[in-house]
């Protein structure tokens, strides 16, 4: 059995991610959306927020699940005893930094393989920072996000 992992902070996922998800649940038998924590970062959602959005999105895959997780991803990896790593390209400029992640955790777990998705190209500008933004400033983005991640970014910034 194939189970792929799927890190990410997803602050808030998008529709783009939830192709990568599609493409990949389709390949593998079972996918692991792993919503990372990241202190480099400030998140507009919590990590609980982000699980729960997450799964509000996947619900209707079966072969898909929510987690979390903070560290090494090689070590959650091997946790949840997952064989591949799922990244998202969208752009070339994603590549770089993609490439040396898959080699530094390849030299960390020679078993452990990335995979390069590439989302619809309807999704490969799209990403959760101009999600953020454009919520924030009360731009229209309802075409880029799932319903519940909608309706959780009007709450969170509402039109005055």
């Amino acid at each position: 059995m194939k189970t792929a992992i799927y890190p990410g902070t997803f602050d808030p996922i998008t529709n783009g991610h939830l192709d990568v998800i599609e493409r990949a649940r389709d390949l593998f038998d079972v996918v692991i959306v792993t919503v990372a924590t990241n202190t480099a970062k400030t998140p507009v959602f919590s990590i609980e927020e982000r699980i729960e959005l997450v799964q509000g999105a996947v619900e209707k895959f079966s072969n898909v699940r929510v987690d979390t997780f903070s560290g090494l991803l090689v070590d959650y990896a091997h946790q949840v005893k997952a064989q591949i790593i799922i990244r998202g390209l969208r752009a070339i400029t994603d590549f770089d930094y993609e490439f040396q992640m898959a080699l530094v955790n390849r030299k960390l777990d020679k078993d452990i393989t990335t995979v390069f998705l590439m989302p619809h190209e309807k999704y490969t500008y799209l990403n959760s920072t101009i999600i953020r933004e454009l919520a924030q400033l009360h731009g229209e983005y309802r075409d880029f996000v799932p319903e519940n991640v909608h309706m959780a970014l009007q709450q969170r910034f509402p039109r005055k």
